[in-house]
């Protein structure tokens, strides 16, 4: 195997075409596909299966990207840190944020990133916190912010500060003309949550163990925005950061009301621990860092930070 055909398996599996990955690469789909079929040669196995929708990965081509995603990622990045090194950041980031973060941080970043540091090409994903993990391990992630308990992860991790949790009604509920609710009368209303492996549903349902109550929780949902459309129709209360309901609660749809026991989760920046930053990420962590603190001075991020 050589770096060439990796880099290409890596692109097509990616894309799940040759023609895209032709157009990504700027290399011919003959030739793409000679290098695939050479790989599969070398290897003895098929790593895709070619259907009318692209290109699909096998057992095989999947364990294959597991264990090289992270490798092609890395030579790419010495690449882009040796360019780096005779002027401003350069290369490929790979971004993760949880949806409550990326609610309130995606746009404003992405802005900031293109006027600050036009060579540094920026991606963003937007997934729950295990799952940023688990690409942050595989290599296939350079930074994430996430929730979580830092000594828990096997990572590199900064502390970012702790975000609020606060009740979150449909309009019309009441909550807005609340100083706080009780955090007991909260929990015995109907919910909505997202499902049992999310660490925010983990936070409610000890805080219901604690006070002996049975949560009500017909409607489960994974993707922050059904979660929240789900409290506007009037379907249950969540519990969620203020801030990523700002736009909502602005707009009259939402209404929030602070909880009598104050609940937090600590935010982190959190990268891999067996390989150095690259030049851009590390451009990109501090631009985050200053991205945060105008969130929070502007009035959109009530976060208390570290």
């Amino acid at each position: 195997m050589d770096f060439r055909q990796l880099r290409t398996f890596s692109c097509v599996a990616e894309l799940g075409s040759l023609s895209k990955a032709s157009d990504t690469l700027r290399v011919a789909q003959p030739a793409l596909s000679r290098q695939i079929k050479l790989l599969e040669h070398e290897l003895r196995t098929e790593l895709f299966t070619r259907n009318g929708r692209g290109m699909v990965l096998t057992e095989a081509g999947r364990l294959l990207l597991a264990r090289t995603s992270g490798i092609v990622r890395q030579i790419d990045q010495i690449r882009d840190d040796i360019q780096s090194a005779k002027g401003p950041p350069s290369g490929q980031v790979v971004l993760g944020l949880v949806p409550t973060v990326s609610c309130v941080l995606s746009a404003r970043f992405a802005r900031r990133c293109v006027e600050r540091f036009p060579g540094i090409s920026l991606r963003i994903v937007e997934s729950y916190s295990g799952h940023l993990v688990e690409w942050l391990h595989r290599g296939e992630m350079d930074l994430a912010i996430l929730y979580g308990r830092s000594a828990d992860l096997h990572l590199n991790v900064q502390s970012l500060g702790r975000d609020n949790i606060v009740a979150v009604g449909p309009r019309g509920c009441g909550l807005a003309r609340k100083k706080s609710v009780d955090i007991g009368w909260l929990l015995r209303q109907r919910l909505v949550l997202p499902s049992h492996s999310h660490g925010l549903r983990a936070l409610i349902e000890h805080a219901a163990a604690q006070r002996k109550i049975k949560l009500d929780v017909q409607l489960e949902a994974d993707s922050f925005r059904v979660l929240t459309s789900l409290v506007e129709e009037g379907l249950g209360f969540a519990l969620l950061p203020p801030s990523s309901v700002h736009g909502e609660v602005a707009d009259g749809r939402l209404e929030t009301a602070p909880v009598s026991k104050p609940m937090t989760r600590e935010l982190i920046f959190a990268s891999p621990i067996d390989r150095p930053a690259s030049t851009a990420s590390l451009a990109i962590t501090a631009l985050l860092r200053e991205e945060v603190a105008a969130c929070r001075k502007d009035g959109v991020w009530d976060i208390k930070l570290s």
